[in-house]
C-alpha cells in the first residue's frame, strides 16, 4: 500500500511557541521539504494570514520551483448559514492556485455546537458544500477531521458521519486529527480501524503530541488502514508539537518497508533537520530519533565493546541510511575498548597499542573525577589523544601572562584583557576589550596571534556554556565550561575546568584556538 506523506510545517508548524518565519523562511524550507521528497507541502492559509497569503502569490508568481512535492493550501468549510461560492475565505483558497486544498471541519459534536454555535446538521452541509465546490472547481480535495478522536469518543456516529460526508462530497482523503494530542496508539488503531471498516474512504493521520505519542499514534494509524501521514519537521508545533515526521518517514521506510522517499533522499535527513532549524533559529535537538546528534552516540564501555566487534549489535540501524553517524563518547564510563573506537573515529588507529590506551583510560578517568567531561568536548579529547600519540603536546605559542579588567559605568561594563605570549620567535603583547572577561580574552588573542597565523581570522565563538561544580562550596566551586566554535567548514567544542569562570574559559579558549589551527593544517611555527 502507498502511504502518502504531508509536510505541513510551514502552517502548524509554524504555530510553535516562539517560532517566527518569514514568507522567505517559508519559501526555502519548502525546497529543503521537496528536496527530502514529500509528497505534499502545506503552504498555509491563505486569506486568514497576510503572509500566507503573499507566500502562495509569491510561489505562483515562479519564486518556488518544486520538483517532487505538490503545494497544499489549507483553510476551513463555508460559515454556517452561507454558500461556498460566496464564501471569502473559500474562495482565497482558489486564488492560491494550488492543485491541493485541505479544509478543516468539525468533528466533534461539542465543538459543532459550543465553538461553531451551529447544529450538527448544518455543519454537516457546510462540510459538503465547501468540497463539492472546490472539487468541482478543478481542486484536489483534502479534508482535516477536527477533533476526529476526542468526537468519536463522544459521538461516535456524527464523527463516522463527518467522514462519510466529506468522502461522498469529493474528499479524496479524510484525516483523523488527534486536535488535543491526548490520544494513546490502541486507541488510535482501534478508531481508524473501525472507520476503514464503516466508510471505506480513505483515511490520513494528524496527530500532536501531547502525549509523547504522536509517533506512535501516526504507525498506528497507518497499520490500522490509514493512507495519508501529516507531521511536521523536527516535530514543530504549538504546546508539545506535532508528530515529527522524519521520524515517521525512517521509521515506515526503514522498519515497516514502505517505500516513501528515494534511499538517496533519506540519507539527507539530518541535513534537512538541521538547515530547517538553523532558518527557525531553533537548536537542533540532540536526542531527537534518527537525527539527533546523540541518536547513535555510545558512551558504555560494555557498549563499546560489542561495537567494536559489530556496530550492529548496538544500533537499530545503519546510520548513514538517515545521513547520520556513530559517535564513540569518552567519559569516566570509558575502558579500553571506547578510547579505541574514538581513536579511530578521530583517524587514529590505536590498534595493538594496550599500554597507550591504559595511560588515556586512566588519564581521562582521573581528569573526569576532577571535572572535565570529554563526552560533550571532542576537540579537547583529540588534543589530548593527539599529545599521548605524539608523545609530545601541540604547542602554536606559548602563553607567558594574561589578565583581565572589568569596569561597569553609567553606559554598562566594559573588560579589557592584555595578553603576553611568545608566537612565530617573536614576543607578542596585545590588548582586547569586549562586552565581558571572556570576549576580551578572545579578542586580545586574536590580535596577539593575528600576524603568525591569519587562519584564526575564520574562528567563530558560538555558543558558550558554564557549570557550577560542587554548588555547595558556594563562590569557591570549581567551575567547568564549555565553549563552541566553527570556522567555514567545521563546528567544535572545547572545555575548560578551573577554580573561576574566567580562567576555565581561557584553558577552554586556548584549546578551541589549537584545534582550529590543527584541523586547518597549520604547522606551529
Amino acid at each position: 500500500m502507498t502511504v502518502q506523506v504531508y509536510d505541513t510545517t510551514l502552517r502548524d508548524g509554524a504555530q510553535q511557541e516562539g517560532l517566527n518565519l518569514s514568507v522567505a523562511d517559508k519559501l526555502a524550507i519548502a525546497v529543503h521539504l521537496d528536496n527530502l521528497g514529500v509528497g505534499f507541502i502545506e503552504g498555509g492559509w491563505p486569506g486568514a494570514n497576510p503572509k500566507d497569503t503573499e507566500f502562495f502569490s509569491r510561489a505562483a508568481a515562479g519564486e518556488l520551483t518544486l520538483n517532487h512535492a505538490v503545494l497544499a493550501a489549507f483553510g476551513s468549510t463555508r460559515r454556517a448559514g452561507g454558500e461556498a461560492a460566496s464564501d471569502p475565505l473559500v474562495q482565497a483558497l482558489l486564488d492560491a492556485q494550488t492543485p491541493v486544498v485541505c479544509l478543516v471541519a468539525k468533528s466533534h459534536s461539542g465543538h459543532v455546537e459550543r465553538a461553531l454555535k451551529t447544529t450538527t446538521e448544518e455543519n454537516l452541509a457546510m462540510v459538503r458544500d465547501t468540497v463539492s465546490f472546490l472539487h468541482g472547481s478543478g481542486r484536489r480535495v483534502f479534508v482535516d477531521c477536527e477533533h476526529f478522536f476526542d468526537g468519536y469518543a463522544l459521538d461516535r456516529d456524527y464523527a463516522l458521519a463527518v467522514v462519510r460526508t466529506a468522502a461522498e462530497a469529493g474528499a479524496e482523503v479524510v484525516v483523523l486529527c488527534d486536535t488535543n494530542g491526548g490520544m494513546l496508539p490502541t486507541q488510535v488503531s482501534e478508531a481508524v480501524a473501525d472507520v476503514v471498516e464503516q466508510t471505506g474512504a480513505n483515511l490520513g493521520i494528524h496527530a500532536h503530541n501531547d502525549t509523547g505519542c504522536a509517533v506512535a499514534n501516526s504507525m498506528a494509524a497507518i497499520a490500522a488502514g490509514a493512507m495519508h501521514v501529516q507531521g511536521t519537521v523536527n516535530g514543530y508545533g504549538e504546546r508539545t508539537g506535532n508528530a515529527d515526521l522524519l521520524t515517521v518517514v525512517a521509521n515506515l521506510q526503514l522498519k515497516r518497508g514502505y517505500d516513501l522517499v528515494e534511499p538517496a533522499r533519506l540519507a539527507q535527513s539530518l541535513h534537512l533537520a538541521h538547515a530547517i532549524s538553523e532558518i527557525t533559529n531553533i537548536a537542533p535537538h540532540g536526542r531527537q530519533p534518527y537525527v539527533g546528534h546523540s541518536a547513535f552516540a555510545h558512551k558504555a564501555g560494555l557498549h563499546a565493546s560489542a561495537l567494536r566487534v559489530d556496530p550492529d549489535l548496538y544500533q537499530h540501524i545503519d546510520p548513514t541510511l538517515v545521513g547520520n553517524s556513530m559517535r564513540t563518547l569518552v567519559s569516566d564510563m570509558a575502558g579500553r575498548a571506547s578510547i579505541e573506537l574514538k581513536g579511530k573515529e578521530l583517524g587514529y588507529d590505536l590498534t595493538g597499542q594496550p599500554e597507550l590506551l591504559a595511560r588515556m583510560v586512566s588519564k581521562v578517568k582521573e581528569r573526569e573525577n576532577q571535572g572535565w567531561t570529554y563526552d560533550a568536548a571532542d576537540a579537547s579529547f583529540e588534543l589530548l589523544l593527539r599529545d599521548e600519540v605524539v608523545g609530545e603536546p601541540l604547542s602554536y605559542f606559548q602563553v607567558e601572562s594574561w589578565r583581565v579588567i572589568s569596569e561597569s559605568g553609567q553606559e554598562g561594563g566594559t573588560s579589557e584583557a592584555t595578553v603576553k605570549l611568545q608566537a612565530a620567535g617573536r614576543r607578542v603583547i596585545a590588548t582586547g576589550e569586549g562586552n565581558g572577561p571572556v570576549n576580551a580574552l578572545d579578542h586580545a588573542l586574536r590580535e596577539a596571534l593575528a600576524s603568525a597565523y591569519p587562519e584564526l581570522e575564520k574562528l567563530e565563538l558560538v555558543d558558550f556554556r558554564v557549570r557550577i561544580l560542587d554548588a555547595s562550596h558556594g563562590t569557591d566551586a570549581v567551575t567547568r565550561v564549555l565553549i563552541n566554535t566553527r570556522n567555514d567548514q567545521r563546528t567544535w567544542t572545547t572545555i575548560g575546568v578551573a577554580p573561576n569562570i574566567v580562567q576555565a574559559s581561557w584553558v577552554a579558549l586556548l584549546d578551541s584556538f589549537a584545534y582550529g589551527l590543527l584541523k586547518a593544517g597549520v604547522e606551529p611555527r
